[in-house]
């Protein structure tokens, strides 16, 4: 017999709790418990017997090579680490407009021109559907719709359709009856994620499941939701801005912190096959406190620039405003270039931006920024034809950061001729490209300016 009870829930990490309370005890988190109705049941001796095992290595199982399916979109392969792989479970987040639905909406129809593809939605109705197909030109598209929140449907169409590829937009509008509660609340967000990925596994349906975000930018619903798909992948962008970047949070079957650029027009979303020159395509000549950075995200060198702006001030806590790197990152170089190479930040009023609405969070920015906040404060701008890159201990040392290589083959290959960079671990070699390996803070104006 079930037995209907009252638990509360943390919607950040999924802790359950008898009664409610302001603060989580399991993540610390403030006024995430929601109340929710669960249905339990008495254990059955099946369920409490033991399983069968068996040794690892005594397994007769062969290696086999996921076979991938492309999305139709190069950069999107190069964020799954090269296309759809069958029964895998795949969670796309962002910010509400910014792309989400048109994205899968372009995958399917790619996808739908050789195996089968399911588009089932919660939010939209079918007429809408179609007007945004149309618009972006995909009347002859070959993908199945339907308009159906409710769990138990969904898992029948998917068991009757059993097709290639299923979306699902979006996982809060998913409902079941084996839960009284709304839709949308963990419980019920809980529930039909894990239903949809236990039976798209058993019929070898590759799925796509569509989430709301949070104000903090947290795809909404217990963190429980990222630790059972295989691929987490979030899409970021500012609403002024047409480019878009999509970043592998997880993904076991590809690189994590891979990113794929795109463009955001009237017929859906393009590649962008080379981010760098996009990104800074709109630097500004003899510009004081701009640098370029030689990033790496997954796999892929980025060239971002990054724009310091050091004001006077007369308050008594002075202003520091970041975009696209970690505010803490920025007091701790201003500390360090204040303690080690005696510039002084604490009666100024510094301005952080990486252009392109891309965001970096790696070591090697710190080189960059000191850079910049220098070139800014000096009022001296850097040469356009010059990159920066390492990592800034406490002690004011330069660290080496990985990719080396990479990154400076990335810059050669726009023009760039000269680098400031921590020691290289291996052997550098180039005709084109002067490289200065510093090993301290205070050396960095030496080479800045020249």
């Amino acid at each position: 017999m079930a037995k209907v009870k009252t638990v509360y829930t943390c919607t950040n990490c999924g802790a359950s709790f008898p009664k409610w309370m302001g603060k989580c005890e399991s993540c610390n988190q403030w006024n995430t418990i929601e109340e929710e109705i669960v249905a339990s049941s008495i254990e059955s001796a099946a369920r409490k017997s033991n399983g069968p095992t068996a040794e690892i290595f005594s397994l007769n199982t062969e290696f086999k090579v996921e076979e991938r399916t492309s999305t139709g979109s190069s950069e999107l392969d190069r964020v799954l680490g090269g296309g759809l792989v069958d029964s895998a479970a795949i969670l796309l987040g962002g910010d509400p407009g910014i792309g989400k639905s048109t994205l899968v909406l372009q995958m399917a129809s790619f996808v739908g021109n050789n195996d089968s593809c399911l588009y089932i939605s919660g939010e939209e109705s079918a007429s809408q559907i179609q007007l945004r197909a149309r618009r972006m030109g995909l009347e002859k598209a070959n993908i199945e719709l339907a308009t159906t929140a409710h769990l138990e449907t969904i898992i029948s169409t998917l068991a009757a359709k059993k097709p290639k590829l299923a979306i699902i937009d979006s996982i809060q509008t998913v409902f079941s009856d084996k839960i009284e509660s709304a839709a949308g609340t963990v419980s019920q967000v809980r529930l039909a994620t894990h239903e949809l990925i236990n039976f798209a596994k058993k019929i070898g349906t590759c799925l796509v499941i569509i989430g709301h975000v949070t104000k903090e930018g947290q795809i909404a619903g217990p963190r429980v939701l990222e630790h059972m798909v295989d691929t987490v992948l979030y899409f970021e962008g500012e609403r002024g801005n047409t480019f878009r970047v999509l970043r592998a949070i997880k993904n076991r079957f590809g690189a994590t912190n891979e990113i794929g650029v795109f463009d955001m027009t009237q017929k859906g979303l393009e590649d962008v096959t080379n981010p760098s020159a996009l990104f800074l395509s709109e630097r500004p000549e003899g510009a004081s406190g701009s640098v370029v950075l030689a990033a790496i995200e997954g796999t892929r060198p980025v060239l971002v620039e990054i724009q310091a702006l050091v004001s006077g001030t007369n308050q008594a806590n002075p202003r520091r405003t970041t975009l696209g790197i970690d505010h803490n990152r920025l007091s701790m170089i201003a500390a360090v270039l204040d303690k080690h190479a005696g510039f002084n930040f604490a009666n100024q009023d510094i301005f952080l931006n990486v252009t392109g609405g891309i965001k970096v969070n790696e070591p090697a920015t710190d080189l960059a920024i000191s850079a910049a906040l220098i070139s800014s404060l000096l009022n001296k701008p850097i040469a356009n034809d010059k990159i920066v890159f390492g990592e800034i201990g406490l002690a004011g040392e330069i660290r080496s950061v990985s990719h080396s290589d990479l990154r400076i083959k990335e810059a050669e290959k726009l023009g760039f001729t000269s680098a400031i960079a921590s020691k290289l671990k291996g052997e550098f070699k180039s005709k084109d490209l002067k490289l200065n390996q510093i090993k301290r803070l205070e050396d960095l104006t030496q080479h800045l300016f020249d």
